[in-house]
């Protein structure tokens, strides 16, 4: 399930990062990405497949973060019931190009994420394999009021995981054949503040990353912990930007 071309509605599909200076020389050397460089967005390629974007220049007012984009079948219709459910439109949706129809909506805690119903792009082509994005994790300080608005616009379901809730999708099946959770979750969410999506990128070796994250002017925001699954850290880049990384060791 690593290679992909294409999602289904209600599914996280990409992850970008908006930057006055994007930090792709940070990404390049921290996951061996090449970066395809364009004058305002640029994409970075796992195994010559599109794996991540950086785009110029960051939205006025707001700190340097990676936005989490999901795949809807109407972008105009999902942002109207973004606001029925008790969210908010950060961006209106527009055509972008090649890129489809795009908005970026608020929960009801203050998190934002985008909804895409794509073009000719059609989303991260490499997923769940080391240097490249696996899931995204939503941080919310009002958990029932965030899982009554992703289960309205989405349909998506929880269910408990230990201190964290799952995110599934049922009828959709994804992930990898041996993941300790079923192959219809699509995100995690956990208590936290300030209210954000969080991008989690695997890598081989978690020890390093961070090592070299630091060496590249990037800042560790979490140290490397044990996990059910292997190892993560959270990791900030050069901007501000947060992502979190695993080492997985799947039976």
């Amino acid at each position: 399930m690593s290679d992909r071309d294409g999602f289904e509605h209600g599914v996280p599909c990409w992850v970008d990062t908006w930057q006055d200076q994007p930090a792709t020389g940070f990404y390049s050397e921290l996951f061996g990405w090449d970066v395809d460089t364009g004058p305002d967005y640029s994409m970075a390629r796992h195994r010559r497949r599109d794996a991540a974007g950086f785009g110029s220049p960051a939205p006025e007012g707001v700190d340097p973060q990676w936005t989490t984009y999901v795949w809807v079948d109407d972008a105009d219709a999902t942002t109207g019931a973004a606001r029925e459910a008790g969210g908010s439109v950060v961006t209106e949706p527009f055509d972008a190009l090649d890129g489809g129809r795009i908005a970026i909506v608020a929960d009801p805690t203050g998190a934002a994420l985008g909804v895409w119903a794509p073009g000719e792009h059609r989303g991260a082509q490499v997923v769940n394999e080391p240097s490249a994005w696996a899931m995204s994790m939503l941080l919310t300080p009002d958990t029932d009021a965030a899982a009554r608005f992703y289960g309205d616009v989405f349909g998506w379901q929880t269910e408990a995981f230990g201190p964290a809730t799952m995110f599934r999708l049922p009828g959709f099946f994804g992930g990898e054949p041996t993941q300790p959770v079923p192959r219809d979750v699509v995100a995690v969410m956990v208590e936290g503040d300030p209210p954000r999506w969080r991008p989690d990128f695997w890598v081989a070796d978690a020890d390093h990353a961070v090592a070299q994250a630091e060496q590249l002017g990037g800042r560790i925001v979490e140290p490397v912990t044990p996990s059910p699954v292997g190892k993560n850290a959270v990791l900030a880049d050069p901007a501000g930007a947060e992502i979190s990384i695993n080492q997985i060791v799947l039976p």
